[in-house]
């Protein structure tokens, strides 16, 4: 049932773990274990496996970090064009209205403005659509929902996005069909004008040879340390190795949404009654960094992997430095075993994962 999208509300065949577990707020790790605790490995497969693509998409990018900066060019390119073109600026305005007169797309726009979420089989679809029958580029359409999605994560959806479009794997596009949209809707849509043909285009993005994922600058156990946390990671005080760690001061960098203010709110206080003594400090930002750093020797974070939290460390970075302050990342183990086998494609890693999840004692 699990590819049945019933509507808004309604989503009762799948987790909805997504926006926490893109924060954080539950680990993979955890996720499975819970699972694993009820259900054998066999019954719970499609499940774990399905757990590994957040994870696999975050270890495919970290591989290759320029190209998210080459993805937002490419925005910014697309975007160029909406001026210029007439026709693409009426399309592209119709699509992010929800009034293209398709009957399930448009409901799904409006499901995205009201709820930030749609079905993950839905997702698909929309992208599909967006593509190979408004013929619209991938990148706008990836834009539009990284700004929708209460579970947006960089590499989740601008590769999922790619992986639509046939780009990710060559010459494997995903193309929606009408049938099977009203099947898995139970009939509520009955789409008219899908494109019967996947015409992959040229992929704007030039895509290098992946790399050894990036290695941080661990903490030192013995430093005190001013705690910086972010929507890439909100459960430090689940890390062990923060644990022995003298954290002196707790500051959180900003979301960028309601969700964000939520969720950083709720760790923040976490955080605080795991360390009680830390002076907390609320919002950092390179203006108030001496002085919530005042008596650190070190600043701490969770591992910042490519995408917007990473651009926006970028002054922070630069302060640090020009206060002689060290900027430390902790990796957690799940990510430093599970990245290694996300440099090529999904199979790689689906091959490994029993083995994973048994070296991470969940079994």
């Amino acid at each position: 049932m699990r590819n049945k999208d019933l509507g808004a509300g309604r989503h009762n065949h799948v987790s909805r773990l997504s926006a926490a577990l893109r924060r954080r707020l539950v680990s993979e790790e955890e996720t499975i274990a819970a699972v694993l605790a009820r259900h054998p490995y066999r019954a719970a497969e499609k499940f774990i496996s399905e757990v590994f693509w957040r994870s696999y998409w975050k270890g495919w990018l970290e591989s290759r970090p320029t190209l998210w900066p080459a993805y937002l060019h490419a925005v910014a390119q697309a975007n160029a064009r909406l001026a210029t073109d007439q026709s693409l600026r009426q399309r592209h305005a119709m699509a992010c209205a929800g009034q293209t007169g398709i009957d399930c797309f448009d409901a799904w726009v409006r499901e995205l403005e009201a709820t930030g979420y749609l079905h993950n089989w839905a997702r698909m679809q929309f992208a599909s659509i967006w593509v190979f029958t408004l013929d619209l580029p991938w990148e706008l359409g990836a834009s539009f929902t990284m700004k929708r999605f209460v579970d947006s994560d960089p590499a989740s959806n601008t590769l999922s996005w790619r992986w639509v479009a046939g780009l990710h794997t060559a010459g494997k596009a995903y193309l929606s069909d009408a049938a099977l949209i009203a099947a898995m809707t139970q009939g509520r849509f009955a789409p008219q004008g899908l494109s019967t043909l996947a015409v992959i285009g040229p992929d704007t993005l030039s895509v290098p040879r992946p790399l050894p994922p990036r290695q941080p600058a661990k903490p030192d156990p013995s430093m005190p340390s001013l705690l910086v946390l972010s929507i890439e990671d909100l459960s430090p005080e689940t890390v062990p190795q923060l644990h022995g760690l003298p954290i002196h001061s707790i500051a959180f960098l900003p979301g960028a949404t309601a969700a964000d203010q939520v969720v950083l709110k709720d760790a923040l206080a976490r955080a605080q009654d795991r360390w009680p003594k830390a002076k907390c400090h609320g919002a950092l930002s390179p203006a108030n960094l001496a002085e919530a750093a005042k008596d650190c020797a070190q600043i701490v974070t969770a591992f910042v992997p490519v995408g917007l939290v990473a651009d926006g460390f970028g002054p922070l970075r630069q302060a640090a430095l020009a206060q002689g302050l060290p900027l430390k990342e902790y990796l957690r183990d799940w990510d430093a075993q599970v990245w290694p086998h996300c440099q090529k494609g999904f199979f790689a890693l689906k091959e490994n994962i029993p083995a994973l999840v048994a070296q991470r004692g969940l079994a």
